[in-house]
């Protein structure tokens, strides 16, 4: 492993279009990308010459056996990704694991054992929540700008394919609009209002099975309330809102990238008016917390720990039960 002062070095793990977005942050915030592994026959080296890796491997083993790589971000499709990620985990590197973090609460838990028996940093790649807007919204939060919060609405919404070919349309690749979208205003609202006591949920599904659209209502503590739209075949506004006693959060299109926002008080007096200064896509922040909590010893997110994570994981089984969604080879 390297030393608390020379930063990680990473591994990416696939070579598809997450991979890239997320290697040319890496890039802008000037980290260190030493390997790249695909099992798509030159991918791996067309990659590497992009973003000028040093080393490109042609299988997933090689690549978390690179003694030159600390964590490994994996990029793969949601069904691979507990596979891929406790792969890397028991060859000793730490992992950034894209989101969804696995299929299922179940596989969820499993990576995090393997994680916690290696001493070993495992955190989802919820990138929203490290980017600086997000982290302004929680400091108005926690210092009760809002008042109480009663509610919270979001939205992602995104007209993409209606090809039963296209990964977001195959059950056998983890498709669905809830996984792959709908996880971002879940986690939000989680983030805002915790874990909720109650979850009722509606969905179109379509041809292959996979969900199209889906909504959810989650009741939290106090009687919060909070709602969710997700959709692969619609483009819908993809704002955000949070709504206090005192004060409201309104944040702009499109809330889970760096974005705008204003606070606002009942009257529509904006108390705050907040618009992120970003290089890039944003998904460097969260590859940068991840480098702080290894280097001071951490081997869990404060912004979004694993068993949170596990837990919103087990909302979306909870979701996926009331539409009717399973993925083959789901035992639990």
């Amino acid at each position: 492993m390297t030393d608390s002062t020379s930063g990680l070095r990473w591994g990416i793990l696939a070579a598809g279009g997450i991979a890239t977005a997320f290697t040319r942050d890496l890039r802008t915030a000037g980290l260190d990308v030493r390997a790249v592994g695909a099992r798509r026959p030159g991918a791996a080296q067309a990659f590497a010459d992009e973003f000028e890796i040093p080393r490109a491997h042609e299988t997933y083993e090689a690549l978390v056996e690179d003694d030159d790589v600390d964590i490994v971000y994996i990029a793969t499709p949601h069904p691979m990704h507990a596979e891929n990620a406790t792969l890397a985990l028991e060859h000793g590197k730490h992992v950034l694991v894209e989101k969804p973090f696995t299929i299922n609460a179940a596989e969820a838990a499993r990576v995090r054992d393997v994680a916690r028996k290696r001493g070993l940093l495992a955190m989802e790649a919820m990138w929203t929540r490290y980017l600086p807007h997000m982290i302004r919204v929680r400091e108005l939060l926690e210092a009760g700008a809002l008042g109480d919060v009663r509610a919270v609405f979001a939205d992602h919404t995104q007209r993409i394919s209606s090809d039963p070919d296209h990964r977001l349309n195959s059950l056998a690749l983890g498709g669905g609009a809830l996984l792959d979208l709908g996880i971002y205003p879940i986690s939000f609202a989680w983030d805002v209002l915790g874990a909720p006591r109650a979850i009722a949920a509606s969905a179109r599904l379509g041809d292959t099975g996979a969900d199209t659209e889906v909504a959810t209502i989650f009741t939290h503590t106090d009687g919060a309330i909070s709602t969710s739209i997700s959709a692969s075949r619609s483009a819908g506004p993809n704002t955000a809102h949070i709504v206090g006693t005192d004060a409201r959060i309104d944040i702009d299109r499109v809330w889970y990238t760096p974005t705008s926002f204003r606070l606002i008080a009942p009257d529509g007096t904006v108390l705050e008016d907040y618009v992120s200064q970003v290089e890039g896509r944003g998904m460097q922040f969260q590859a940068l917390a991840a480098e702080q909590y290894v280097a001071a010893g951490q081997t869990d997110s404060d912004v979004l720990p694993i068993d949170e994570t596990i837990a919103i994981m087990g909302a979306l089984d909870e979701i996926r039960k009331q539409i009717g969604v399973s993925y083959p080879g789901e035992t639990e």
